[in-house]
């Protein structure tokens, strides 16, 4: 059919259906020409190509009237094939649009869909005359209803924060208590069964794996797997088509206002840092074949390569400002239009690389800062890339909270017996002051965790010693060397009691530890009921049981546990503060906001290498405004020794009493009033109290 085709506008980037047609915009610096391929409605038959007509500063742009949502397309740009140069235009390749919402069809690891011939001699600098259209998904044109703007939220403080990071599948796809077609969907995230879970647990945000369109990597595919964590983008505002329910896109929404009614956040893992496309010799599927040398970082006097902070063999150039925009567009698409809280954004330190290396002032964080729709919604970096000088923790803007693995590291060391862990561990209680206390950054700062989907589960963090990745096909040589990890005895499954009750012992004690903690807990899906990858470490390409969470696993009342402390800690805003506690004195009543003593009550030896039993109390900050609950008080024990011990308790004001709040050696966690100056505490044990009111004496 003949489409009469108007300059349309450049204003708005993408396909978007405007009630007479389409307006379609898209960016690229380089192109000669820029071609829009229409398809039939299976996206197996090509249909039209329409020459956009014209060309705004970078974007090429134009209407097309008639054409209505559920229009299948695609892009092929024109320009130079030039790897050397930087450049790799093929117009054989159809493109996808990096605005799309919609995806029709798959993505197939197909020779057709490289830029060059795979056996050539000359390797990428060949060029691949073949089309890839029918090996790669296509682009629709979206209704404007399927995604409304305005979604009110939870809005919940950060130091009331509970993080829950979850995998869409990997935790939906063996709970029983969701129907059969709905596990592995975001529908069934948001099933009754797992709200009342997360409810038990009291946690306030759930934080997910790459929901992004995303693809299963060549390589991974020839050896019978696939990418399961997804950490592969190819779309930045598609939601991944696999996790799709019986509502298909709809199902996201009702997902996110699901949790919502339930008081639950939802953040986004985010990969705004590399593309599924790979290095010089991987596929050309959107970015590189509209733009290679504007979307990607390339090196500097060899662009035929790309720079690989990342390790995934490219690097996202936001630096250059279209492709910022194509970032900062998709952040807001997914707060305005999907309804998320916030997002996680994984290797955060190439987000903020200028020339110069790694600017926390740089043009991506002042642009994300400043932005009125994203200036509300959480933002946590993951502080470190691959590239020199990567690792950045607590050097990001204000704004952001950060993963501090060195908080994982410094328990995990602690608990297993390490000298010279103790003096850490007292930095990391206080959220990790020395890397987080500068420019007006809060105590939230510090995102605490003892394990994350990337490492062992803190159940495999007690089982086992060494990485079990054979799974993965790599002659288990991927992963983590150093897991600070300790197996109590044998490696891996057991029947020993003492073994066993050793590993419980030491995951509750770890767990208390995150709990008691100043700055934001986090909990990986699983660690809540003892699940166990069976020591793999990477499990990155196991859509398997391997990385399904087993929940059936929890024989030791560990969920009950968990449950408890979080509790616990909403109950006292000791051990959630916002402001950084430093033993400032206390106007109000000459206390320390914070005081470190041994079990006799005395200064606690920091000099001493061994250290391995201290204590803690936590007083509202000196700096905090006056408030009713500034009489809350917590007083912690940790006994890292082999022998139990008597503690001295801290002197309470008159007409109050200490009492016993939490036990990890305790199978029912009751309160317990102490009435005398002391309190044994077991060994291998983490104790809690609290001041209580107890009234005039008699």
């Amino acid at each position: 059919m003949d489409y009469r085709v108007t300059a349309g506008s450049p204003v708005r980037m993408g396909a978007h259906h405007d009630g007479e047609g389409t307006n379609f915009a898209v960016f690229s610096a380089h192109a000669t020409k820029m071609d829009l391929c229409l398809f039939s409605g299976d996206g197996l038959t090509e249909t039209a190509r329409i020459s956009l007509p014209e060309r705004t500063g970078d974007i090429w742009h134009g209407h097309v009237a008639g054409l209505s949502p559920g229009t299948v397309y695609g892009y092929r740009a024109h320009g130079a094939y030039d790897p050397e140069r930087g450049h790799r235009f093929n117009a054989n390749k159809l493109l996808l649009d990096p605005y799309t919402r919609l995806l029709k069809g798959q993505f197939t690891d197909h020779p057709a869909t490289l830029g060059y011939e795979a056996r050539a001699a000359t390797e990428d600098l060949s060029f691949d005359p073949r089309d890839s259209a029918p090996h790669v998904a296509k682009s629709v044109v979206h209704d404007p209803a399927l995604f409304p703007t305005g979604v009110a939220r939870p809005g919940t403080a950060w130091e009331d924060t509970l993080i829950y990071e979850a995998h869409v599948k990997g935790l939906t796809q063996q709970n029983p208590g969701i129907p059969a077609p709905l596990r592995g969907t975001y529908e069934g995230l948001a099933t009754e069964p797992m709200l009342e879970h997360l409810h038990r647990l009291g946690v306030s945000a759930i934080e997910l794996m790459p929901v992004h369109a995303f693809l299963d990597d060549g390589f991974l595919l020839k050896r019978g797997l696939t990418n399961f964590w997804g950490y592969n983008t190819v779309g930045f505002f598609t939601p991944e088509p696999r996790y799709f329910g019986p509502r298909g896109l709809a199902g996201f929404r009702d997902m996110v206002r699901r949790f919502h009614t339930a008081g639950i956040e939802v953040i986004l893992d985010v990969v705004y840092n590399h593309t599924a496309e790979g290095d010089q010799r991987g596929p050309t599927l959107s970015f590189r074949g509209l733009d290679n040398a504007s979307y990607y970082r390339l090196l500097q006097g060899r662009p035929r390569y790309y720079v690989n902070d990342t390790g995934t063999g490219n690097t996202v150039n936001v630096a250059h400002p279209n492709v910022m925009r194509l970032v900062l567009d998709s952040l807001r698409f997914w707060v305005e239009c999907m309804g998320v809280d916030g997002f996680r954004f994984d290797l955060a330190t190439t987000l903020g690389r200028e020339q110069s290396g790694f600017a926390p002032g740089g043009g991506f964080f002042d642009a994300l800062r400043q932005d009125p729709v994203l200036a509300g919604v959480k933002l946590i970096a993951e502080p470190w890339d691959l590239g020199p000088g990567g690792y950045r923790l607590g050097e990001f803007p204000p704004e952001f909270a950060e993963w501090n693995d060195a908080y994982r590291d410094t328990v995990r060391r602690f608990w297993k017996g390490e000298a010279h862990s103790a003096q850490e561990l007292g930095a990391r209680l206080l959220g990790s002051a020395g890397e987080f206390d500068r420019a007006g950054r809060r105590a939230w700062s510090s995102v605490n965790f003892l394990a994350a989907h990337d490492g062992f589960t803190l159940a495999d963090v007690t089982a086992y010693t060494q990485r079990h990745n054979a799974a993965n096909l790599e002659n288990n040589q991927d992963g983590h060397h150093s897991n600070h990890s300790d197996n109590c005895g044998v490696e891996g499954p057991t029947t020993d009691p003492a073994i066993l009750a050793r590993r419980r012992r030491r995951q509750r004690n770890m767990l208390a530890t995150l709990f008691l903690s100043q700055g934001t807990p986090m909990l990986l899906a699983g660690d809540e009921m003892g699940n166990s990858q069976s020591g793999n470490n990477n499990a990155y390409c196991q859509d398997s049981p391997i990385a399904w969470v087993d929940w059936d696993a929890d024989h030791s009342g560990l969920k009950g546990f968990v449950a408890h402390l979080s509790a616990f800690r909403r109950a006292h805003p000791a051990l959630r503060q916002s402001r950084f506690l430093h033993g400032g004195v206390r106007p109000a009543d000459g206390l320390r906001d914070v005081e470190w003593v041994d079990f006799a009550g005395t200064a606690l030896n920091w000099r001493d290498p061994g250290l391995s039993s201290l204590c803690v109390l936590y007083r509202c900050s000196a700096e905090a405004p006056l408030a009713a609950d500034r009489e809350d008080s917590v007083f912690v024990i940790f006994n890292r020794a082999a022998e139990p011990a008597p503690v001295v308790l801290p002197v309470p004001p008159e007409g109050w009493k200490w009492m016993v709040g939490l036990d990890t050696t305790a199978d029912i966690q009751e309160p317990k009033l102490i009435t005398g100056t002391h309190v044994d505490v077991e060994s291998e044990a983490v104790m809690a109290l609290f001041l209580v009111d107890t009234g005039p004496p008699s």
